[in-house]
């Protein structure tokens, strides 16, 4: 299904659901509001999003309670604006872009967006939200110099240009671009979007183009903030969720500041989902996140103290939290991991060191590493064989997906790796039998890691005797993440274990971006993603030949018309990776465990990722309900 056909397909299923039973659905007044807030019917859009549970194979909930999550870090109260997953427009669990916020969108030649707001819709102040919050952030906050020194973000340039901007009736705004730009959509659906609304009739007091001079003075003075600018930057948060001042579209709002070990979300009164029995939702009255150190959240769960938790637990506490369900009356449901592997080890290859390059660059020496390589093994020690070995790629849940993706130069041949590494000219050895490198040196690879999680040290030590079967030599150097990402800057960093793909599961309509050389905090090609992010003016120009032709693709991507085009596009980057082997993956498909207790239609399976999923966000949290 092409972008514009799913979201055409989501919005007639709006229009079905609402057209007719709208009229005569009876809509129910959520008990324990404030008795001053206004009925039901005028907090809610006069064309509401009208949610069919049932369809969704879920139970119509009932309004009321609370449940506890715990958070490793007090700014991870930020995170109630990823599971809320209120979008503009955002994913469904098929994958699918359909309209959320927005009553409609339509997409003409790719690069014509109209965006249509849902009348009556209102922030969680009671303010009208509509086309003058779109607006506001076009034309005051992302093209005001003073907020937005760097210039529009890339997902709003296309060829280096701007969007003509239109504001066509109180709920309507257009997007025009000279070329098309597939980039848009997508961006707004992310688990952190760039939130292209803001509450105007908040942030204006703030602004100096609308402020009174005397109240920005006094409130800069306030915050110690130099100017206006930041002073309207500090108030201006849509996720941090550190203003709890600050109007908010999403089903839960931070109201209260009084403390930084737990905070209390409570239900935005004016959100713009019923469900068919004309209950507003989100029907919990409040979530609440409490901060413990993050590597006692899978005990506390154990004995539970947390109704809903994923965030901190992973594989390694599966087993823990399965003894602990029936004493404390809780599921551990194991979902799908979206990583395309949840261990990867990444070849620097734009490494200083010139030996080092050449090496790397080398298709033989990564297949080589990558067939020395028993990943059932490491599969049935690490993960007791729920996992998936092969490489770091797209999954079976993707449209995408082809088995060869995963299996090519995947499987364990030492003897083939052995020959390969022969080939190269790698057959001088010392008296340890370590291979030596064209100039020598043996052939040590220092491979960094983090030191956040066991199982890549674990693994590494696996790796470490299988490599050494074949003659190289593997040193684990523990480090931290800061400083390995200064030492890929700097060329320093060889090789280093990290987890895979973020996104393991897209669809043609996502951005292919972690699979290009674009963004520079990439350990496998960092030169390479500094000289696209800033126009040639750092970094190193691409030199490898698959490296040039992923950036290629990646910009026939950034202006293809057609998901036809866009599909061509993806298949060829995979397929040059898997040919490849760019990212030397190890297992996928790793479980991860999700503790349910006292909390209806959270689903048992489901999938688990950043973007797409936001965590809880695609399997609709609103829609959770306290079970009695």
């Amino acid at each position: 299904m092409t972008l514009l056909n799913s979201i055409r397909a989501g919005l007639f299923l709006t229009a079905a659901l609402i057209a007719g039973p709208l009229a005569a659905l009876e809509l129910k007044e959520t008990p324990g509001l404030d008795s001053s807030l206004p009925p039901v019917a005028e907090r809610i859009p006069a064309e509401p999003l009208i949610v069919d549970l049932e369809a969704k194979g879920r139970e119509t909930g009932t309004h009321g309670g609370s449940i506890d999550t715990l958070i490793g870090r007090a700014k991870d109260v930020r995170l109630i604006n990823v599971w809320g997953y209120a979008r503009l427009v955002g994913y469904n669990e098929e994958l699918e872009l359909v309209p959320d916020i927005l009553k409609d969108v339509t997409v003409e030649d790719g690069r014509i967006f109209t965006l249509q707001t849902r009348k009556g819709h209102k922030w969680s102040d009671g303010h009208p939200f509509g086309a003058e919050d779109i607006r506001y952030y076009f034309e005051d906050v992302v093209s005001n110099e003073m907020l937005n020194p760097a210039g529009l973000p890339p997902f709003l340039e296309v060829n280096g240009k701007g969007p003509v901007f239109e504001v066509l009736d109180e709920t309507t705004v257009r997007f025009t671009w000279d070329d098309p730009n597939p980039l848009f959509l997508p961006e707004l659906a992310k688990a952190r979007p760039p939130f292209i609304y803001r509450p105007a009739h908040y942030l204006k007091q703030f602004h100096e183009k609308y402020g009174d001079p005397e109240f920005i003075t006094s409130e800069a003075e306030k915050v110690k903030a130099r100017s206006w600018a930041p002073l309207h930057n500090k108030k201006d948060d849509m996720y941090n969720a550190q203003n709890v001042d600050m109007p908010s579209l999403q089903p839960w709002v931070r109201k209260r500041g009084d403390s930084d070990l737990r905070f209390v979300l409570e239900r935005n009164p004016y959100y713009h989902r019923v469900d068919t029995a004309g209950q507003q939702l989100p029907y919990l009255d409040e979530v609440i996140m409490t901060v413990a150190d993050g590597k006692l959240i899978p005990a506390k769960a154990q004995a539970g103290e947390s109704n809903l938790q994923a965030r901190n637990l992973n594989f390694a506490d599966i087993t823990v939290l399965k003894k602990g369900e029936k004493q404390n009356d809780y599921t551990t449901a194991l979902w799908a991991n979206t990583k395309g592997s949840e261990i990867s080890i990444l070849p620097n290859l734009t490494v200083k060191d010139p030996v080092w390059r050449e090496l790397l660059r080398d298709t033989r020496f990564r297949h080589a590493l990558s067939l020395a390589i028993d990943r059932k093994l490491l599969n049935r020690v690490l993960f007791f064989g729920l996992g998936k070995p092969g490489n770091d790629t797209v999954l079976p849940a993707s449209p995408l997906y082809k088995v060869e993706y995963t299996n090519k130069w995947a499987e364990y041949d030492p003897e083939q790796a052995n020959a390969l590494l022969d080939e190269i000219g790698l057959t001088e050895r010392n008296d340890d039998g370590i291979r030596l490198m064209p100039d020598g040196r043996p052939l040590e690879i220092i491979v960094e890691t983090a030191g956040e999680e066991q199982v890549q040290d674990d693994a590494l030590e696996l790796v470490t005797e299988m490599w050494g079967e074949v003659g190289v030599e593997l040193f684990p150097k523990p480090s931290q993440r800061d400083n390995m990402r200064e030492r890929a800057i700097t060329g320093q960093l060889v090789m280093s274990v990290w987890w895979g793909f973020e996104n393991g599961i897209p669809t043609s309509e996502m951005p292919p971006e972690d699979y290009a050389p674009v963004h520079g905090d990439r350990f496998s090609w960092n030169a390479w993603g500094d000289y696209y992010e800033t126009g040639g003016e750092g970094g190193e120009k691409p030199d490898w030949e698959p490296a040039e032709r992923l950036m290629e693709l990646y910009n026939s991507w950034l202006t293809s018309r057609t998901a036809e085009e866009r599909t061509k596009i993806w298949e060829e980057m995979l397929q040059i990776h898997a040919d490849e082997t760019i990212h030397i993956g190890l297992v996928s498909s790793v479980p991860q465990p999700v503790v349910i207790k006292e909390v209806g239609n959270v689903p048992l399976e489901g999938i688990y990722g950043w973007d797409p999923g936001a965590h809880f966000g695609i399997h609709r949290m609103d829609e959770f309900y306290k079970a009695k």
